[in-house]
């Protein structure tokens, strides 16, 4: 009787279900449904026994001057204050002074992180974890106050600082919890014939204090990101932030410091320090730091790498891109979703994204009905936080963006929408470029030499639809970071593109989703050199140590010095074809040539 009832309450449960859904299920369909149902349940409740609770915890949201003003000529040198001026991109609001900070208070500021990461460097990588929950679950619960501290002092919408600032951030912290340990533990490495005796394990130890200088065009990732990194791996580490956005920089700092602190841990941990140019280098050349991640622009790239030379500091150097995106004759059917993924990926952040679309690379067949599908969606894009496109950080390269489309049209482009600086009526101290359109770019044309790095979208005709025509336009460009390609799976010139096209990333029918699966990142050529994110950012932050003892010593297997080549040497000839004999029979090809191997060493022995 039991089992009839529990039965017609199953029934009646699925009924009800069926009537609110909107496809009809076939009954034979429910036992895998419930099935499933509780599978995920299993996970769920497994996964709440298993992992640490996190510990919510509170930050004072950044202080407003109490009067609002609209700074007359916006920028972050003032007149008589060498203080870095912070304010708003997007409407000319002075947001307050940041002191920037002296070679004592940038060593002071190592110390501290030096004398933290000495304990740290103790804690276990559940302890790691556990901190890690913890900020994952702040971000979760702050998300709407992060995005508008990141939008105040960059200049970008909302919707493009989650994207960019939390999809990621949160990405990048569930990976290093969920896989950061097993791409930390020692590994077990092969050996070979003459030493079978021996037992190989490369183990993964901190550093120390490392250093990493960001952009400003993720003010709360690019801060947060090497942070993740560095303190899963044992590290203390100091941020040298850009002026630009010194002003979000402390707080964010300490989001990731309540934290630690929340745990029992020292804050001083991590480091945050503002400073000018001229500055940077007593970071950059410290002997208490033992790497260096550096996220910018090429020219700043070669001054750090030349101070860090040096102290003799290894760098990871993650510059500029020239990305492009190729549409193939194969993917003609998709040209209306291809078309929203190029818009949001050249305008995202005002196209101040180093993996951001710079340009559209299309074959012949299709590119008439692509650039169709673009040009009015690009002139009805609006400018404004509230908008579609943000402001840019300062209009500082407004005039090398308008020159690089005047060479363009002078060259024989078409510029179809934009082009020029835009006077915001209601924010006129504000720093807007209108979004750009400008068609058949050719390989020639500083536009598509140059990283752009703002709203600016070129597209250019492949002269066919081959790999080699492809990517000859593809590869032109001195730059090499991420790419993208668009054709059918099946595609043999999608895939010789894949495999040709000179970058460290590759999305194959999609843009930049390599970095929301945390692969490892980074480009070639003038696009940097080194990786971080995934198995291979966290140990490029690590001291690889390599580990060879014997596997037998207990039975007293070890490494001898045969007779014929201890010193002092009784007969060369003979110690000669010994160590031959040696070489032979550990790689010799085949059992002949090992045979006459062990000839030489017991006839020289």
């Amino acid at each position: 009787m039991a089992n009839q009832a529990l039965e017609g309450g199953w029934r009646q449960v699925e009924a009800w279900l069926q009537e609110k859904l909107p496809v009809q299920i076939p009954p034979v369909a429910w036992p895998a449904i419930w099935t499933a149902l509780a599978a995920i349940i299993l996970y769920i409740v497994y996964s709440a026994t298993t992992s640490d609770t996190p510990i919510r915890y509170k930050i004072p949201s950044p202080k407003l001057p109490e009067k609002e003003e609209i700074l007359e000529k916006p920028s972050i040198k003032a007149s008589g204050s060498t203080a870095v001026q912070c304010y708003a991109p997007a409407t000319g609001q002075f947001l307050g002074f940041v002191n920037p900070s002296t070679p004592d208070a940038i060593d002071r500021a190592i110390d501290q992180c030096q004398a933290a990461q000495a304990k740290w460097a103790r804690t276990t990588f559940r302890q790691r974890r556990h901190v890690l929950s913890t900020l994952l679950q702040y971000v979760l619960d702050n998300q709407e106050e992060i995005c508008r501290i990141a939008c105040l002092d960059s200049g970008k919408t909302m919707v493009d600082a989650q994207l960019g600032e939390i999809l990621v951030t949160t990405e990048k912290l569930q990976w290093v919890i969920k896989h950061g340990e097993k791409a930390l533990k020692p590994s077990r490495r092969p050996t070979n014939l003459l030493m079978s005796y021996k037992r190989n394990t490369v183990v993964y130890e901190p550093m120390g204090v490392v250093a990493a200088l960001v952009s400003w065009n993720y003010p709360f990732h690019n801060l947060v990101g090497p942070m993740i990194s560095s303190i899963f791996a044992g590290n203390g580490i100091v941020v040298k932030v850009s002026e630009q956005t010194a002003w979000s920089s402390q707080h964010f700092t300490n989001i990731v410091r309540g934290a630690l602190v929340a745990h029992g841990h020292d804050p001083a941990l991590v480091q945050t320090i503002v400073c000018w140019p001229q500055t940077a280098n007593h970071i950059t050349s410290h002997p208490k730091v033992s790497h260096i991640t550096f996220i910018g622009s090429q020219a700043v790239a070669q001054k750090v790498a030349a101070s860090a030379a040096k102290a003799m500091i290894p760098t990871c150097q993650e510059l500029g891109g020239k990305d492009p995106f190729i549409v193939l004759d194969s993917a003609a059917g998709r040209l209306e979703s291809i078309a929203e993924v190029i818009l949001r990926g050249t305008f995202q952040a005002s196209g101040q994204n180093c993996i951001g679309i710079e340009r559209v690379i299309v074959t012949p067949a299709i590119y008439d009905r692509l650039l169709g599908l673009l040009v009015e969606r690009v002139r009805a894009l609006r400018l404004g936080q509230d908008a579609d496109v943000g402001a840019m950080i300062s209009d500082n390269r407004f005039s090398q963006l308008e020159g690089l489309v005047g060479d363009a049209l002078l060259h024989g482009a078409r510029v179809l929408a934009g082009g020029k600086r835009y006077n915001h009526p209601d924010h006129p101290k504000g720093h807007y470029f209108t979004p750009t359109l400008v068609a058949d770019v050719t390989p020639d044309m500083a536009i598509a030499q140059e990283e752009c790095f703002g709203p600016i979208l070129t597209i250019m005709k492949a002269p066919s639809n081959s790999a080699e025509d492809v990517l000859r336009i593809a590869n032109a460009p001195n730059f090499g970071l991420g790419s993208a390609v668009f054709g059918a799976d099946s595609d043999p010139v999608l895939q010789a593109v894949v495999r040709g096209v000179r970058a460290g990333m590759v999305a194959v029918n999609d843009f930049a989703v390599f970095y929301a699966v945390q692969l490892p990142f980074g480009g070639v050529g003038g696009s940097g050199f080194g990786r971080f994110a995934a198995e291979e950012g966290l140990r490029s932050v690590c001291n690889m140590k390599s580990i060879c003892e014997d596997r037998f010593g207990w039975l007293g297997i070890r490494t001898g010095i045969p007779p014929p080549i201890r010193y002092p040497i009784k007969s060369q000839p003979k110690s000669w074809s010994f160590a031959r004999g040696v070489v032979e029979v550990g790689y010799g090809i085949g059992g002949a040539q090992k045979a006459k191997g062990l000839v030489n060493i017991l006839r020289n022995s």
